[in-house]
């Protein structure tokens, strides 16, 4: 049977030449992210990772999967897509340091409607400046252009991290934490990838427009302030866990530090905050201000300052800041353990 118009995957909606041309565009971005034991290299059905050309002698191997959530929107319409794929490995090889692993390697998949190899290549690239920062190799991914599915111009990440520990050195150690215990907040860079369906929703309340001077950072548009991206943890908590001195730690994520602390912790303690303990970056006081936001819901809904805490005991706790900080990140004390 013939049919005089016949259709094509391209008339239905899907460029596999553009989608080639994004594999051609990603390649010298995922060599850029190698590491001993990944070549990071695209092309095969699986990722290969060595753990002894890593180092490892009896590795307990971890996994993670997160996504960027409705901060999305913002890098969509302000068509700023360059930092998102940070954010995504990011959300991924934090929950890896959580447990006191290593990133080792990571795979993404970016999903669209239709296919812009260009902008595609721009989130690619957040993606291996994320890695490159984490340690880890990109060894894959997946790209998937289904029509209809998206909105024009819409898209969605996934990521997914795989990170080792030698065995027996994995996080929490419940069994040692005890009454006085510090803790240890690591400072966040804003919202991370957080609480953006309410930071639109204030955004749309203050009148402002992504391109209009951000009223809490001075030389950024909003957009630009907004989607700063997440910090990733990882080469500066390795020395902390090589050296035993965290006894757990929590990646602060939604429900910030009320909800994700106590995660770590055993029945018989709680974490006493102290709330004034550090200076919260001037993001949060202008969402708290143009929204007329609770005190406790910003508190179970941002990080507030502080993206990772470690609990440490009292007499590690500042050389636990001091080697925090030796590798550019800032730590604070922000309170300690006791007893329920």
């Amino acid at each position: 049977m013939t049919n005089s118009n016949p259709l094509t995957y391209r008339d239905a909606g899907v460029d596999i030449d553009e989608g080639e041309r994004l594999v051609e565009l990603i390649k010298p971005l995922a060599r850029s992210t190698a590491r001993p034991g990944a070549e990071a290299g695209l092309g095969g059905f699986a990722a290969i990772f060595d753990p002894k050309a890593a180092g490892f002698k009896d590795p307990i191997f971890l996994a993670t999967t997160d996504g960027v959530g409705t901060k999305l929107k913002i890098a969509i319409e302000s068509k700023r897509h360059e930092t998102v794929g940070i954010d995504l490995v990011a959300m991924c090889v934090n929950d890896l340091s959580a447990q006191g692993a290593e990133p080792l390697m990571f795979l993404d998949y970016y999903a669209a409607g239709k296919l812009n190899a260009n902008d595609a290549a721009k989130i690619v690239a957040g993606i291996a400046e994320g890695c490159r920062r984490a340690g880890a190799a990109l060894a894959g991914g997946e790209t998937a252009e289904m029509p209809g599915m998206y909105a024009p111009g819409d898209y969605d990440l996934a990521g997914f991290a795989i990170g080792a520990a030698e065995r027996g050195t994995l996080l929490p150690r419940i069994a040692e934490m005890k009454s006085g215990d510090a803790i240890i907040g690591v400072a966040s860079s804003g919202p991370h990838s957080n609480g953006y369906s309410l930071v639109r929703k204030i955004v749309e309340r203050s009148g402002l427009g992504w391109d209009a001077p951000a009223p809490f950072a001075p030389g950024k548009t909003l957009a630009e302030a907004l989607l700063e991206p997440t910090r990733i943890y990882a080469r500066a908590l390795k020395p902390i866990f090589d050296a035993g001195l965290a006894k757990g730690a929590a990646h602060i994520t939604g429900g910030g530090l009320v909800e994700n602390i106590p995660r770590v912790l055993p029945d018989h303690l709680v974490a006493n905050i102290d709330w004034e303990a550090w200076t919260r970056p001037a993001v949060f006081q202008w969402l708290q201000d143009t929204g007329g936001v609770p005190e406790e819901d910003m508190r179970r809904t941002f990080n507030l300052g502080i993206g990772m805490a470690l609990i440490v005991d009292n007499a590690s706790a500042a050389a636990a800041i001091e080697t925090i900080e030796a590798h550019s990140e800032r730590a604070f004390r922000i309170g300690a353990l006791k007893a329920t």
